[in-house]
């Protein structure tokens, strides 16, 4: 039979860490691949009309949307069938607007505010009177940059 021997002289032996910013880049590069960035959830639906003068807004970071369009078919029942209006993920009325536009500008820097662009993505079907409607309360609000969004036209 054998003697075990407890040797009290032995030490941990040092963690090798040579590995360690290959694995750190690996999980970030993993992280930055599968997380997405929050985008609104849309509750009406909405055709961008053609148009054939189209330009990209620069900085996105400034830009509040506005979605106008018929309700999405699962909230139909509930919203009937006419045009409603889309503030981040809330279906609002005109007069919410303001008060909308007021939160976006206090939630930007002091020097971006004055640029801040409003795009308004509306259905191609979406009546006049409500774009009008619409327009006049951003003006009330003092949001006088305002865009379009449309897509190119087919040739």
């Amino acid at each position: 039979m054998g003697k075990f021997s407890k040797a009290g002289g032995r030490e941990m032996p040092e963690l090798n860490t040579s590995s360690l910013p290959d694995l750190v880049f690996a999980i970030l590069f993993f992280f930055m691949m599968v997380t997405s960035m929050r985008e609104v959830t849309l509750k009406v639906q909405f055709r961008s009309p053609q148009a054939t003068e189209l330009q990209k807004l620069e900085k996105k970071s400034l830009v509040t949307f506005i979605y106008v369009g018929k309700p999405s078919p699962e909230l139909v029942a509930k919203m009937g069938n006419e045009t409603r209006i889309q503030l981040n993920d809330q279906i609002a009325e005109i007069s919410e607007v303001g008060a909308y536009i007021g939160q976006e500008k206090a939630s930007m820097k002091e020097e971006d505010q004055p640029f801040m662009t409003t795009s308004i993505k509306g259905d191609y079907e979406t009546s006049m009177g409500v774009i009008t409607d619409l327009k006049q309360a951003l003006r009330e609000a003092f949001a006088l940059k305002i865009s379009y969004s449309a897509r190119p036209k087919a040739k």
